[in-house]
Formats: C-alpha cells, structure tokens, sequence
C-alpha cells in the first residue's frame, strides 16, 4: 500500500512542530492564574503535570511508529476499538485540536497591547484571521514548508526564552518562595489538573505521522527532546517569574512572564516577551491546523465521512479540502464565539482521548495480532497505562459538571451520525475483536486488520517487495493441531504441492522421503526446511507448517514446530539458496519461536513472515 502523502518531515520539523503544539498559554498565560490557585508551589504543579503526559507520550510513541498513518488518535482508537470509539476520538480530536489553535491566535491580543497599546478587539480579531489565512496557504502549499517555517519560528521563541532565563535567573528573589504552600498539597494537585492540558499539544505530531520520513525514529526521538526540553523551559521559567513579580501583581495575570521581564530587562524585556508569546501563538496555530485537519481527511478515508474530504492536492499530497474545512471553522470561532467554556470542553476532550489512547495501546498488545509491530515499545506496560487511565478519569471530574455535559451532547451527535451514515457501510474490525477472540475461541476475525497493519510496516520501513514475498503471499499453510509423523506432514505437503507442478502426488512424496533419508533436513532449534529439485524450468514454490505438539523426524528430533518445505527446478537453484538465506534471517530474529508459536491463525502466520525484518533483494527478485 503506497501513501498518496509525502514524507517530508524530518527529526527537527517533528521537534518543531511539537515544540509548537506545547507552548502557548501554557506559559505564557496561565502562571499568573495558576500561582494564584497555588502560590509559589505552582512550580511544583507543572512538575506535576508534566509527570502526568508521561503515559500519554509513550502510549502514542508506541502507536505511532506501529501505525504512522494520517488522524494520529483518531486511527489508532478505530483500528484498536472500532468505528463507533474512533468516529467519536476523531471529532472529539479534530475539535480540541482546532478550538485550542483558534484560542492561540486570539491569545495574540493580550500581548499585542503590551506593545501598542491602543489596539481594539476588532483589530485582535482581524490580526487573529490574517494569520489563520496565511497559515491556510503555507498548509495547502506542503507540509515540508509548514515544517520549515514552524523551525524558524520555534528556534526565534526558544532564544527569547533562554534570554528571559539568562537575564532573570541572577535577580531571583528567594524570600518569594518563603511561604511556598500557602494552600496546601490538594491546591498542587488541583493546579496540575489545570495546567495539564499545557503539555497535551505534545502528542499531536502523532496525527502528521504518515508524513514523517523514518517515523518508527523521528516520531518518538522528536516527542521525547520536545518533551524534556519544553518541560524544563516550563518549570525554569515559572520558577523565575515567581522569583520576580511580587505576589500580588502575579496572582491572576494574564502576562505573567511579561510582567518578569519587565523586572529584569525594563521596557525592552516587556516587548521582546511580548514578541515570543505572539511566536508562540502563532506556532500553536500552525501547527494545530496541520494537525487537527488530518482527522477528518483520516475519517474519509475509512468511510466515517464524506468521500470528498480526503481529496488530495495533485502533486503536492496535501489534504486540501479538509485543511479548508478546518481552518474554515477556526475563522468562525474567532469571529464568533466566547471562550471560556469551550475551552474546558476542549480540555475535557482532550483528557478523555488520552485515556482512550492508552486503552488502545492495551487493546493492541493483549489482541496478540502478529502485525502490530511498533519499533518503539512503552516501557512498564500495562501499569503505566492502567495508573494514567485512572488519573485522567479523575482530572475529567475536577473539570466540573458543565464541560462533561457538553462533550456528553457531543458523544450522542457523533452516535447519532454513526448509527445514520456509518454503521452500514463500516466492516473493518478491530483489535478489539481480535481480543474478544482471545477470551471467548469464537471465530470472530477476518485477518483485515492484520493484512492492513502489515501493510502499514511495508510502508513505515519502505519495504519493496521481494519474490520471496510473492511467494509466501501465495503460499499453502498448514497449521497442524496434532502431534504427526513427517510422513504424514510430507504427504499432507505433497497433496498440496503436486498439482500446482502436474505431478503425481505419489511421485512428489517418494521425492520428499528419499531426499530425508539421505540426509536429515532438520536444522535445528525445532525447524525442518525440506526441500527437492523436479524436473522442469522455472519452477519453484513454498509451503508453511507449524504443528505445535511436534512433528517427529526418523534421523532428527521430534520437538520440530516448524517446516519450510520448498520444491524447485534445477535452473532455480540460485533462487533456492536465496531462499534459504531468507528463511535464515527469518528465524534468527529475536523472539521468532514465541511469536511464532502464538500466531491465531493462518492469516497471523503468514503475516508473521511477511513483515520480517530480513534483508530484501533490492531488484524485487
């Protein structure tokens, strides 16, 4: 499967573009507010709450480079829990994503008056729609200039905020931390819940995915040093604003670092924070768009929308339509709409997605499915998945009952669009079905999910295929339930190779045991590759068999799980010892007895070979 979008992302424009997502109110705005929940123990609060994405970042990291495809959540919860979960992660996504970047850019006025003060709302609006249109237009050009100009952009904030630090950090006032907890530990806890959403933008490189270049590194490596470096900026910075502004002018500011800067660096200070808060914004919103008009485009794709949105612009692999459509509804949140409640529903939805993030990691890795092959795997599952979906559960609580009420109307629409547009011409199934398969033995899976996830690790690591691979797609399998002679298997192979080569079933198995009882063809560590030369040009051909009581050998062990068993003409004898070097490369990878002998079915067991990580022959022979 070859994606219509370009990889044109690289390590710096994942960083960027991250980095981007992150810092906006977070910083810029919400200190003031949060230190008058806390007081000076607000420093703590943003430890806190970057402690508590940590889940969050490695279940996506781990999703991500499993399945760098277009949507970022939306797809990892359809393909992990089913079109009802995904259609709702996917609108609940796409409308966070957007009413988030549309608040950044309204963000801008606050700071525009520290620099000209006399300026209007109407002014700030309109400053805030010029820039989501040209963001529209450097989107809908290509996603390598989004990057570039989100690295520009990022580089010129993160210098602004290290001048901040370097000025501020020796004119820090140590007796403002006096009374550090004026509030107690519950107000931390209270506070971190308010500024956790900050750190949320993070995770959203996820949705640009399928247009990273080698996204099973660039993705995680570009989250983990946005990440550790925007978190340590976060922490360091607040501390010295509090350092810095007198408890009285800090307490509820809007600008906050700017009223810091003030302090430590006087007028020019006040402008050149001013300038990074705008950078920041402007960031958010660039990114943001990238990000949430995926969603939808990701959404059409798999039925849940109109076909018309994941149309492509020629040439330049842009999703155009859908990248209008968001953009569209940022413009008419700006003009329109107030703030202050969409922005906890946004918040809100947030939270719940990234506890369903971490259930699909859960879901994928408990399905088994031999496809599912992520290159970065979360450490310390399933409890650090299992402790974030409670803490987020908990969060969704403290957000108040207005907001849950909200995205509960939200959830019946989006149910109600399900049960109208989609659920008759949805079939794909999940992982989650794969796992109820695992739990009840029913025969419940059709293999698309696996067929369709191997075909996302053909992508991810440009694979090209081989004619080793044709073969195996083509391949007879046998999956033996019984312990079985290899007279018995090499009949049961012979019955069905001899056809395809119009022999006699009975000439090809004299074949078979003539050539096992001049040498044994048992190799080792519970693996048989039988093998004969017919007579004829051009011929060659492959059988997989896995018996998990064993099949007993005369001249070798009977622990042998697994058989290769290949029959060729003698002008394929190069190809056989190519053959044999795949198979080899196949079966000393590490862990391949183990997935091997739990595959489900045959589907599972030819996926398993597919998307292995052996070298393959480059002219595709």
């Amino acid at each position: 499967m070859q994606s219509s979008m370009k990889r044109d992302l690289g390590l710096f424009g994942v960083f960027a573009i991250a980095t981007g997502c992150m810092i906006s109110s977070g910083l810029f705005v919400l200190p003031g507010i949060a230190f008058e929940a806390s007081g000076p123990a607000v420093i703590l609060a943003y430890a806190l709450a970057s402690i508590l994405v940590i889940p969050s970042l490695l279940s996506k990291a781990e999703l991500a480079t499993a399945m760098p495809k277009a949507g970022g959540s939306y797809f990892f919860i359809e393909r992990s829990m089913g079109p009802l979960a995904g259609m709702l992660a996917g609108f609940a996504g796409w409308l966070s994503l957007t009413l988030k970047s549309a608040f950044a850019l309204l963000g801008i006025g606050a700071f525009a008056a520290l620099i000209y003060p006399d300026i209007t709302s109407l002014q700030v609006k309109l400053i805030a729609i010029t820039c989501c249109v040209f963001f529209t237009v450097l989107n809908l050009i290509s996603i390598e200039s989004v990057g570039r100009t989100q690295i520009v952009l990022v580089v010129i904030l993160l210098a602004l905020l290290l001048l901040y630090i370097g000025e501020g950090v020796g004119k820090v006032d140590v007796q403002r931390f006096a009374d550090f907890m004026p509030k107690g530990f519950g107000s931390i806890l209270a506070t971190a819940g308010l500024v956790f959403v900050s750190f949320g933008g993070l995770t959203k490189i996820a949705s640009i995915a399928e247009e990273v270049r080698n996204p099973g590194r660039n993705i995680p490596l570009g989250m983990f040093i946005a990440f550790f470096v925007v978190s340590g900026l976060y922490i360091v910075v607040v501390f010295i604003t509090v350092g810095l502004v007198p408890a009285e002018s800090l307490g509820g500011s809007l600008t906050p670092i700017s009223l810091g800067a003030g302090l430590s660096m006087g007028r020019a200070g006040i402008v050149a924070l001013a300038v990074a808060a705008i950078l920041a914004f402007i960031t958010t919103a660039n990114s943001g768009i990238a990000s949430a008009s995926r969603s939808p485009m990701a959404m059409s794709r798999d039925g849940l929308l109109p076909k018309f949105l994941q149309k492509m612009s020629p040439g330049r692999g842009i999703p155009y339509v859908s990248v209008i459509l968001t953009s569209g509804f940022m413009v008419m949140v700006i003009a329109f709409l107030s703030i202050e409640d969409l922005i906890k529903t946004a918040s809100t939805m947030k939270l719940i997605l990234f506890a369903l993030v971490n259930v699909s990691v859960i879901v994928m890795r408990e399905s088994k499915i031999q496809s599912y092959r992520p290159v970065f795997r979360s450490p310390f599952y399933p409890w650090i998945q299992g402790a974030a979906i409670a803490i987020y559960g908990f969060l969704i609580f403290e957000m108040g009952a207005l907001p849950m009420i909200i995205s509960g109307i939200f959830g019946l629409l989006a149910l109600g669009w399900y049960a109208i547009y989609c659920r008759a011409t949805t079939k794909r199934q999940s992982a989650l079905v794969h796992l109820v398969r695992r739990i009840t033995s029913k025969e419940l899976v059709n293999g698309s999910l696996e067929s369709e996830l191997r075909e996302i690790v053909y992508e991810r690591d440009e694979i090209v295929e081989d004619r080793f691979d044709k073969l195996i797609q083509n391949s007879e399998i046998f999956d033996i339930k019984e312990a079985i002679s290899s007279h018995k298997m090499l009949s049961m192979v012979a019955g069905a190779l001899a056809p395809r080569f119009g022999l006699p079933e009975a000439d090809l198995l004299k074949m078979f045991l003539e050539r096992e009882h001049e040498s044994s063809t048992v190799v080792g560590q519970g693996i048989a590759i039988p093998h004969v030369v017919i007579e004829g040009d051009h011929l060659f051909d492959i059988v997989l068999v896995r018996c998990k009581p064993g099949i007993t050998f005369s001249m070798g062990p009977s622990n042998v799980h697994t058989a290769f068993v290949m029959v060729g003409s003698r002008d394929e004898r190069n190809y056989h010892l190519r053959a044999l070097m795949a198979i080899a490369q196949i079966t000393q990878e590490p862990g391949f007895h183990k997935r091997w002998l739990e595959a489900k079915s045959a589907s599972q067991l030819r996926n398993f070979i597919l998307i292995s990580g052996r070298k393959r022959d480059e002219k595709g022979e």
